[in-house]
């Protein structure tokens, strides 16, 4: 965590009663912040202040040929598995500095794990965002008993206003960032999983710009079981850890869309500590596109009924995509580790989705206008028994014969087979029938 002035070594002093890594730890030629014991005992001091999330076996299992078990991290609390790192730093803060108060300047998962936990802990706590974050986001920081100040209209306006303020009042400055005891909180996902689902043969997480939970659990993993292969997930968008891994040192120049919908996926602010577990303890880091992220909330939705956000689905993306192949038949667990999307998002990402699916499918044609037509071509719509979404009927614009008119009409099928049976009996009564690509 980046700390402010004064503040600078209260993180430091509440490491200080952690016992120097040991010859026997394999982790210490990497990191000698963070090992498999700070994991354990994480794990023994948050049990009460988060969920033991479920592993269970997916339906999706036989679509994609292997045992998938989604570790549904979205239950937590605030939607987050960022719970886990941020209960375990503010219980590991100096009494005096809980007193004082903590302060952070985002409307991220992080700043809302803080704003809750921080209440429940009685530590006062203050959430400082730009006047362009989401209402709704806004009023959850809120709720869950933080105070929320509306300043400047970018972030770093934002972050430099808490930073003032963190200094003039003794509160303590808090980002995301890779320190042992944040690591070691979001380490005990690698540890549950373990217990939960016996033989694992693969762990799939999301990686990106704040790999914090990928290097944490790999950690635990590998010192349970160093044959589970360790495989982080990120957006061909933004490689950052891909870049970062390739460079030596993290990828501070790498652009960034800050857009809600890609969340901490596209961040570029993660420490040297977090890369070198990365680089040490992870087997494979893969990218995948933006519409197999999309199909992979779709799926998630329809199967398991769970309601996720980009950094939720990407992890289940690189199966949708057949990025991993060498997986078939293999015992494979997948972090579902966010369901904060905004609900104006959701519904356009749902639609989009459906689309690439082949699901949702649009075209047009041009018929006579006379009585009785119309029918006959909703009459082939009911006979391939597909639903009709949306129809409209052009006549002033057509350029064909005169007395025509010019059918465009949106449907919903079953799948891409469905899809182009329809297109097929269309084409068979109506040649010039003119299908919408995507």
């Amino acid at each position: 965590m980046k700390i402010v002035s004064r503040n600078e070594e209260l993180l430091r002093d509440a490491l200080s009663c952690i016992p120097q890594p040991s010859s026997r730890t394999s982790l210490a030629r990497c990191n000698n912040l963070i090992r498999f014991e700070d994991i354990s005992a994480a794990a023994f001091k948050i049990q009460c202040g988060v969920q033991k999330t479920p592993c269970m076996y997916s339906r999706l299992s036989k679509q994609y040929g292997m045992d998938i078990y989604l570790k549904k991290e979205f239950l937590q609390y605030t939607g987050s598995v960022k719970e886990r790192g941020v209960l375990y730093l503010l219980m590991s803060l100096p009494q005096d500095q809980q007193r004082k108060g903590v302060i952070v300047a985002s409307d991220s998962n992080f700043s809302m794990a803080v704003a809750y936990h921080a209440s429940e802990l009685r530590i006062p706590v203050f959430v400082i965002v730009c006047t362009s974050t989401a209402p709704a986001r806004v009023k959850m920081c809120r709720e869950y008993g933080a105070m929320v100040i509306s300043y400047g209209t970018a972030a770093k306006d934002s972050q430099l206003h808490a930073r003032r303020l963190a200094q003039e009042n003794g509160y303590l400055y808090l980002e995301e960032e890779d320190s042992a005891v944040y690591l070691s909180g979001l380490g005990t996902v690698g540890l549950e999983m373990y217990e939960q689902v016996p033989k694992l043969d693969a762990v799939i997480f999301p990686a990106g710009g704040h790999c914090g939970l990928l290097a944490g659990s790999a950690a635990a993993l590998k010192h349970l079981n160093p044959r589970i292969s360790i495989i982080g997930v990120e957006s061909e968008s933004f490689p950052v850890l891909q870049q970062s891994l390739k460079a030596g040192h993290p990828a501070e120049d790498q652009a960034c869309n800050n857009h809600h919908f890609y969340g901490d996926v596209s961040g570029v602010c993660f420490g040297s500590n977090s890369l070198q577990l990365t680089g040490k303890l992870v087997d494979k880091v893969v990218a995948v596109r933006e519409e197999d992220i999309l199909i992979s909330m779709l799926r998630l939705l329809e199967y398991e009924r769970a309601t996720v956000d980009a950094e939720g689905a990407i992890g289940l993306a690189a199966l949708v995509a057949g990025k991993l192949p060498e997986l078939k038949g293999k015992r494979v667990a997948v972090v579902i580790c966010s369901g904060n999307l905004e609900l104006h998002l959701l519904q356009r990402c749902i639609a989009h989705a459906l689309t690439l699916d082949n699901r949702v499918c649009r075209f047009s044609l041009v018929i006579p206008d006379c009585p009785g037509d119309m029918s006959k071509l909703l009459e082939i719509l009911a006979r391939e028994e597909v639903r009709v979404l949306d129809i409209k009927q052009e006549r002033t614009f057509v350029t064909s014969e005169l007395f025509t008119v010019e059918v465009i009409c949106t449907v919903e099928t079953r799948d891409k087979i469905h899809t182009a049976q329809l297109r097929n009996a269309l084409l068979e009564r109506y040649p010039k029938t003119a299908w919408t690509e995507r």
